[in-house]
């Protein structure tokens, strides 16, 4: 992905956790019981953050090219899939058997800014 393109994925992820954040605060607040509610609100915050994460990665290609801002990225994209992604769609459907990935969405964060911190480190030794 290109750095723009990580850019716009993390703006666009953003743009949707906060439509995502209306529609629990207001429309879902009735609709669901309050583990489903905490854990949609979760999948929200958890969203934004790596939406701003990716935005990071590509302001930081745009500055430097580096497979680590990239791979970075992915790792943030693999997450947002597998543990927002998930968490909605055990909300909007109760079915739970997805629910078993949702650990592998959270260690691809935990790895995106692993890489993200690693290659700083490694970018800036100079």
């Amino acid at each position: 992905m290109s750095s723009g393109a990580f850019v716009g994925t993390g703006a666009a992820l953003a743009c949707l956790a906060v439509a995502m954040g209306a529609l629990g605060a207001h429309a879902f607040k009735s609709l669901l019981d309050p583990q489903q509610l905490e854990t949609f609100h979760t999948a929200v915050h958890y969203q934004m953050l790596h939406a701003i994460g990716l935005m990071l990665v590509g302001l930081l290609d745009l500055y430097r090219r580096s497979v680590w801002w990239r791979v970075a990225g992915w790792f943030m994209v693999v997450g947002v899939v597998l543990f927002s992604g998930f968490l909605y769609f055990w909300v909007a459907t109760g079915i739970r058997t997805l629910m078993y990935l949702v650990p592998i969405g959270g260690t691809a964060f935990i790895l995106g800014w692993a890489t993200l911190a690693l290659g700083a480190w490694i970018l800036t030794r100079d």
